[in-house]
């Protein structure tokens, strides 16, 4: 009696273990089914950035400097890429005309634990231009919204004073679905040569910003494809994060250092 006792007690605990973990597997797979799905980001690559800007536009806003570019260096092209081009129009005596331009890519992807990639670009698009808006030591600082530049655009204008001469500088940021375009553009007239026209800068720079913004939508085959869910495990690359500036390298090649080394 005792042993068959010991055996019934024995069968019993093993019947509510099953039921426990068949519970348990239950729960896991409605957790699963119910975890939220991010939309996946629209574009999935980004173009050559020293090929962004036609060779009219760029011998229009780099006239001494249109064929070279350099391109930045970058560990994941297809999220980041930058390219400058450096002018500088010796007239001898008469002075000279100094001219730098910089366009910067910043693609983001999407991910369960950050979001969806346009919307992380949306936040750092705010950062860009917020951040050219305090520059140190401007002067005249005056923002536009840009229109048929992506989703969102704005350009931003101000003076800076440099011992070499009066400098305008442009900084045209604009969004196109999970990417992010900032053209940088400053001119000066060096040497006693008369200083540059800023709506003739600014205006360049938009039509600038604008080509790159067409570059990236070409090269993702005119529109992206925001079909598909992002899968759980994908995550933005760290050369795409928000916290990575693509125009902290073009911040570094400040107008004042090309000219002076120019000259």
């Amino acid at each position: 009696m005792l042993i068959a006792a010991g055996c019934s007690s024995d069968s019993g605990s093993d019947g509510g273990s099953a039921k426990d973990t068949a519970g348990l597997g239950a729960t896991t797979s409605a957790d699963a089914t119910a975890a939220p799905t991010v939309q996946a980001a629209a574009y999935k690559k980004l173009p050559e950035p020293c090929a962004v800007l036609s060779k009219k536009t760029l011998t229009d806003l780099v006239p001494e400097g249109a064929k070279s570019g350099k391109e930045g260096t970058s560990t994941d092209t297809a999220s980041r890429g930058s390219c400058s081009w450096t002018s500088l129009d010796n007239n001898g005596v008469k002075g000279s005309q100094f001219r730098w331009l910089n366009v910067s890519l910043l693609r983001f992807d999407s991910s369960q634990t950050q979001g969806e990639g346009d919307k992380l670009a949306a936040s750092y698009y705010a950062k860009q231009v917020q951040e050219a808006q305090s520059v140190t030591g401007a002067k005249n600082t005056k923002s536009v919204p840009v229109a048929g530049a992506g989703d969102e655009a704005t350009a931003v204008r101000y003076d800076l004073k440099k011992k070499e001469g009066a400098f305008k500088q442009q900084t045209v940021v604009a969004r196109v679905e999970n990417v992010v375009v900032t053209v940088d553009y400053n001119g000066a007239g060096l040497a006693g040569d008369k200083t540059p026209s800023a709506d003739t800068l600014t205006k360049a720079a938009e039509k600038a910003v604008k080509e790159a913004v067409a570059a990236v939508t070409s090269a993702n085959g005119s529109g992206g494809t925001p079909s598909a869910p992002a899968s759980k495990s994908a995550s933005p690359s760290k050369s795409a994060s928000p916290s990575a500036s693509p125009s902290k390298s073009a911040s570094k090649a400040s107008p004042s250092a090309s000219a002076s080394k120019k000259s």
